[in-house]
């Protein structure tokens, strides 16, 4: 287990050759570890110990009929656990397969000799990668069927609300949702629609949407003959909600005249449909939502005040994703693990996605997210979705979020070591030999580490990005 405390499965370390997998484990004695040397092996450990994570030797030796067996462990260990965290160690000409495995599904690769540091470090990550996975697991069960089963959070203040959602939804108390675009207003009305019991269906009209000569005969229905082309009886929204719930989203933007309409209705609870001369009652819960700053409406006479008296008897504010501490990369990871399993791939985000994720500010909010997930989980060359997959710069600034700033420790160690191998390659003149004593490191991993940072070296020898 790690040091840190957390009740972890152990790291299975797989190598044949046992004295660098004793090694191996010996470097790694802050890890609970187990260890095999084949694929037999490795897979009886997997069985019994149920690793996360799991560094595997790619070059075991081939079977009988010359199949590689790295190949078919990284293969077989997938088939058992999609969330397994498989970091492949090769040699060091061997990147190709490297990045062959990546695209299979393993997590991350070194090239032997690696850096004990970095790979604990890497590890590590692996273990906070599995754990929120089980995380986002855990809190889906909760709710798999109930009323907010769409709502998906671990921040304080959007708990509240779903708590204030449940207690509310017994009662037919009108609810006012106010919050940006995208931040899910429709989710809790459809949450507090089944939990209220209601018999009837949820119905939601966005009077933004429609123009305002036709809102009128879409909320209140219309006879046979009323205007020009009402070929015959229309039920309206309202109507139609009866015995459930209707939802009147963007209600900021309900033209004036139709204001004093709504308002009868609210008071009554009958409607009158267009070109009707007939009283119709009507029994339904009603719910509206807008981003739009109300009291500000009243004031400039755009929105009546006594409808919004008769709105707001419960008021609840959504907070805008950015300030939802920690939920940007849960719903990420919900969202895409529901597209992988659409897709019937397996997919996870890299480090750098989920960097990115967590410092965004996300102003499109919830829907945007979404949308970036569902781009990035087409888009990817693979089944790992980098920060550039989701449209982000993994290059950003990092943010105030904790999680985030734990996350981005590699990037600044990676920055670190980047100027210092370009200062150094520039004082010798690009010469590797001297380079590499000038840093105090091997020619190999100094080789691999040019690599991985993505350094290139000119003919002339000048070392570039």
């Amino acid at each position: 287990m790690s040091t840190n405390g957390n009740d972890l499965p152990p790291l299975l370390i797989v190598e044949d050759d046992l004295a660098l997998q004793k090694q191996i484990k010996w470097s790694l004695d802050q890890f609970e570890s187990v260890t095999a040397s084949d694929r037999e092996s490795a897979l009886a450990a997997y069985r019994r110990h149920r690793p996360a994570v799991v560094t595997m030797d790619l070059g075991l030796p081939p079977d009988a009929d010359g199949t590689s067996e790295g190949f078919r462990l990284l293969e077989q260990l997938l088939e058992q656990d999609a969330d397994l965290k498989i970091i492949v160690l090769t040699g060091q000409n061997d990147r190709a397969n490297a990045l062959r495995a990546v695209s299979q599904g393993a997590y991350d690769f070194f090239a032997k000799p690696f850096e004990p540091e970095l790979l604990a470090l890497t590890i590590d990550r692996a273990f906070r990668v599995w754990e929120l996975q089980r995380e986002n697991r855990r809190l889906q069960a909760m709710q798999p069927s109930g009323s907010l089963a769409g709502l998906i959070t671990r921040d304080p203040e959007m708990l509240k609300v779903g708590r204030m959602i449940e207690r509310v939804a017994s009662s037919d108390a009108t609810v006012m949702l106010l919050g940006e675009s995208g931040t899910g207003k429709e989710v809790l009305a459809q949450g507090l629609h089944q939990a209220s019991k209601r018999s009837g269906k949820f119905v939601a009209i966005n009077c933004a949407a429609i123009p305002e000569t036709l809102l009128e005969s879409e909320l209140f229905g219309y006879e046979k003959g009323a205007f020009t082309g009402a070929a015959k009886t229309t039920v309206g929204k309202i109507e139609t909600a009866h015995g459930g719930t209707l939802m009147l989203d963007e209600i900021g933007d309900l033209p004036h005249p139709l204001q004093a309409k709504l308002l009868r209705f609210l008071q009554e609870r009958k409607i009158e449909r267009i070109g009707g001369r007939q009283e119709i009652p009507v029994d339904v819960r009603v719910v509206c939502a807008t981003h739009q700053d109300l009291q500000a409406l009243i004031k400039e006479q755009r929105f009546r005040e006594d409808l919004y008296y008769r709105l707001a008897e419960i008021v609840i504010q959504i907070p805008p994703l950015r300030e939802r501490h920690g939920d940007a990369l849960l719903l990420a990871q919900s969202f895409l693990q529901r597209f992988a399993q659409e897709q019937r791939r397996s997919l996870s985000f890299s480090e750098d996605a989920m960097a990115a994720i967590e410092r965004h500010d996300w102003p499109g909010n919830v829907r945007q997210l979404l949308n970036a997930v569902k781009r990035a989980s087409i888009m990817a060359d693979g089944g790992r979705v980098t920060a550039e997959d989701v449209g982000l710069s993994a290059a950003s600034e990092p943010g105030d979020i904790e999680t985030g700033a734990i996350l981005d420790i590699r990037s600044a160690r990676e920055n670190a070591e980047r100027q210092a191998i370009l200062l150094a390659l520039s004082r010798s003149g690009g010469n590797m030999l001297r380079t590499s004593e000038l840093l105090g490191i091997s020619r190999p991993t100094l080789y691999d580490l040019i690599n991985r940072l993505g350094i290139k070296q000119q003919v002339d020898g000048k070392p570039s990005e």
